[in-house]
């Protein structure tokens, strides 16, 4: 994954969101060059069945790695440089109205060095947009406007309107692709698919090498293909996007293998995850939380909600979640208190959960979750998919249809409690000198649903189970002052492996919450 110094998502952060060039220096430039209308190729017929013909036939044939223009200059736009490079508002797709949100375009830079063709689809006639340095001001990085017009465009995003700097979403490198959501907050980023990941061989990035843009029937909403091209795979994507307040994306996905594939990552979220009340060490930040999402959330095909808070782990973990025809899963932000994150200038209580809606059975597999290890912001350290059972041989065939729902909580949420906090410590024993680090206390703070009719003196039950070591004190209680309630128990700890935990609360027969499960790993910290 990412690391440090400029990382994927820093990058991202900033490409995305920042407005890079000073109005000087976009009419320094624009005095100096004429600027240029978006021009087109000639149009050529286009359908989602000729995508998926062409996509097969690629499959066929040996992968061919995309050549890398002008690798010298483009090398030289650096992140900074990047940042000074934007579209020019005036050149956009779709710009005056013709169309559904305006479409500007990103540059190619060092971190983005591989062009994508783009094109405009009406009438099933698809024309691509050509590339030319007068499309673009470079401030700073005027040697950049020199570039040829055989460069071509790195991605693009979508804007909210013709006069506003904001976009709500964008596809930018490999298969990559994101949306600010119903809160106007990038942070949660999808792909294409993935290939091998969280595996001790290199991962495999497929990326989108072609889009093709097309209006609907819907004003608010855009219709994307895309051709996916990978050494194992091909793809043809068909992704309708709605903004309709939150956003809503419908993916059609028919992929062909050139190879056998070890795991298949369908679905796949990525994200980022630092720390938070479960594991925040004051010596690590001054803010409280730190994360794009605080856990996993999964609808199982047998119908049980589970909650699953996020790890920052001392070392790589892949937990698999084994299920058959899932109803969803996501990564979700369920903290939305700014209280509790302090962060004026990225705001990461306001950052989307990123639902997974299966729109067919998809079979036996798992929900796969790798959580790799991070002391950094800048690193995304998440990657959720779904993992199908049968295994994937060179030649053979899938499709998979999907809903993602970029949103401020999980959609489909069952009249039952939801877990709000999970807090762990030593077990603090008065007059005990040194504390018995074999001994950790857990805390698990339940809202919503039937508490809230509960008063304080009402049977409730804590159900709980562990995988290794011995429970101490089970029980739960109302917070006072506080319609939620308390689980905490103690686990007296037994060798050095991780630990599965499993919890929910019940009130005679009834399941009151939906299951907390949470994975311990004890650290020579604790030793």
């Amino acid at each position: 994954m990412m690391k440090r110094a400029i990382t994927r998502r820093s990058f991202l952060r900033n490409a995305l969101l920042v407005p890079c060039c000073s109005l000087l220096g976009q009419r320094a430039l624009a005095d100096q060059k004429p600027l240029a209308d978006l021009q087109f190729g000639p149009a050529q017929p286009f359908s989602f069945d000729s995508l998926r013909q062409q996509a097969q036939h690629l499959a066929t044939q040996s992968y061919q790695a995309p050549a890398l223009p002008h690798p010298q200059v483009v090398d030289r736009i650096d992140y900074d440089a990047h940042l000074e490079i934007q579209y020019r508002p005036e050149a956009a797709l779709w710009g005056e109205r013709d169309g559904p949100y305006p479409v500007r375009f990103f540059h190619l830079g060092r971190l983005f060095p591989t062009p994508v063709k783009i094109h405009v689809v009406r009438d099933g006639a698809a024309r691509e947009m050509l590339y030319s340095s007068r499309l673009f001001t470079f401030g700073k990085a005027d040697f950049a406007a020199a570039l040829p017009d055989d460069v071509g465009f790195a991605g693009f995003r979508l804007m909210h309107s013709k006069t506003e700097e904001r976009d709500w979403l964008a596809f930018l490198g490999a298969s990559y692709f994101r949306s600010a959501g119903e809160l106007d907050q990038y942070g949660i980023s999808a792909r294409g698919l993935a290939i091998n990941t969280g595996l001790p061989t290199a991962e495999e990035f497929p990326r989108f090498s072609q889009f093709w843009l097309e209006p609907t029937a819907d004003p608010q909403a855009v219709m994307i293909y895309a051709l996916l091209e990978g050494p194992s795979v091909t793809g043809a994507y068909r992704i309708q996007a709605i903004r309709h307040g939150r956003v809503i994306m419908d993916v059609e996905a028919a992929l062909f293998f050139r190879k056998d594939v070890q795991r298949l990552g369908v679905a796949p979220l990525t994200s980022m995850y630092w720390f938070s009340e479960t594991n925040h060490q004051p010596s690590w930040d001054w803010r409280p939380e730190v994360h794009d999402s605080d856990g996993l959330a999964l609808w199982t095909g047998a119908g049980e909600r589970i909650w699953r808070p996020i790890n920052n782990p001392p070392f790589l973990q892949n937990s698999a979640f084994m299920d058959r025809d899932p109803k969803g899963f996501g990564l979700a932000q369920r903290d939305r208190n700014f209280e509790n994150y302090q962060d004026d200038r990225v705001f990461y209580e306001r950052r989307p959960t990123l639902w997974v809606e299966p729109l067919e059975p998809w079979g036996e597999g798992a929900v796969q979750l790798i959580e790799i290890p991070t002391d950094y912001e800048a690193d995304d350290n998440l990657v959720a998919c779904w993992v199908p059972r049968e295994p994937v041989q060179a030649g053979s065939s899938r499709v998979f249809k999907y809903r993602l729902h970029w949103v401020a909580d999980e959609p489909y949420s069952p009249p039952r409690s939801r877990v709000v906090a999970t807090r762990l410590s030593w077990r603090a024993i008065p007059k005990t000198s040194p504390r018995p680090a074999h001994r950790i206390w857990f805390a698990i703070d339940f809202a919503g649903g039937p508490l809230d009719q509960l008063d304080q003196k009402a049977a409730v039950q804590l159900v709980v189970s562990t995988t290794r070591g011995k429970l101490r004190s089970p029980g739960a209680f109302q917070v006072v002052g506080t319609r939620r309630w308390r689980a905490d128990f103690e686990i007296e700890l037994e060798g050095g492996e991780p630990i599965d935990l499993r919890a929910y609360l019940r009130l005679g027969e009834q399941a009151l919450s939906e299951t907390w499960l949470y994975q311990f790993i004890p650290r020579a910290s604790l030793a």
